[in-house]
């Protein structure tokens, strides 16, 4: 009953521990059905099994990345109503516009092309200072006040997502290391088919390495399987 566990895929090793443990777990073997190996075996399955079904990452990057594009476009869209607004003087109120357009150079016009955390920063001082009484009047006599409100709230949208993004991240990051977790796993795995291949010519024994003799040779088989379907395709 020989294999080389390192060279089953992820899923195939979840496979085939999962079928092993089943089997011994069946009733029909109750040589192994309480050994001690067999219940280390079925903790570091279950430790697999629940890095492997999780994501790596929080899977949130997408929605963080979304929510940045809409406050940049939010951003934008202020900003270059005032730039063009301020340069037509026969408007009324264009020197309200010059105003706020000077406030937003103080804290860069480029800033939707900076990190997350610099527009960040940048973002909440513009907000604060935007949102004093005398700029709000401002705003407001300009017809703004709705477009100002909506940059606040895509930024504040933003900030809600990246702050989950890093907390479950964080969270993510507190698991054990995958690759420790499934070497833990085919050391475990290996012990146990080591004992069933030890004592396969005892009598109780018999059936149960023949029972999971079948199951090794059908994860060899995928294996060789895939690695054919491999080379045909290239």
């Amino acid at each position: 009953m020989k294999i080389t566990l390192s060279k089953l895929s992820t899923k195939d090793l979840a496979t085939l521990s999962q079928r092993i443990i089943n089997s011994s777990e069946s009733g029909n073997f109750p040589v192994i059905s309480n050994h001690p190996l067999l219940t280390d075996l079925k903790t570091m399955f279950a430790d697999y099994d629940e890095v492997y079904t999780k994501q790596i990452y929080s899977g949130k990057g997408v929605n963080v990345a979304e929510a940045d594009k809409e406050r940049d476009i939010a951003f934008r869209s202020l900003k270059n109503f005032l730039n063009g607004y301020q340069k037509m003087a026969t408007m009324p109120n264009y020197n309200l516009a010059e105003d706020l357009f000077e406030i937003f150079k103080t804290y860069s016009l480029n800033l939707d092309k900076m990190s997350y955390s610099s527009q960040t920063a940048q973002m909440k001082k513009l907000i604060e200072e935007l949102e004093t009484s005398e700029n709000i009047q401002k705003l407001n006599a300009l017809l703004l006040l709705p477009s100002f409100n909506e940059m606040k709230a895509k930024h504040e949208a933003f900030e809600l997502l990246f702050a989950e993004q890093a907390g479950a991240n964080a969270n993510l990051r507190q698991m054990k290391n995958a690759s420790a977790i499934r070497r833990d796993l085919e050391r475990i795995l290996k012990s146990f088919l080591g004992l069933i291949t030890a004592m396969k010519d005892v009598q109780d024994w018999k059936l149960l390495y023949a029972d999971l003799n079948e199951l090794v040779k059908a994860a060899k088989n995928s294996t060789l399987n895939k690695s054919e379907n491999n080379i045909q395709q290239s």
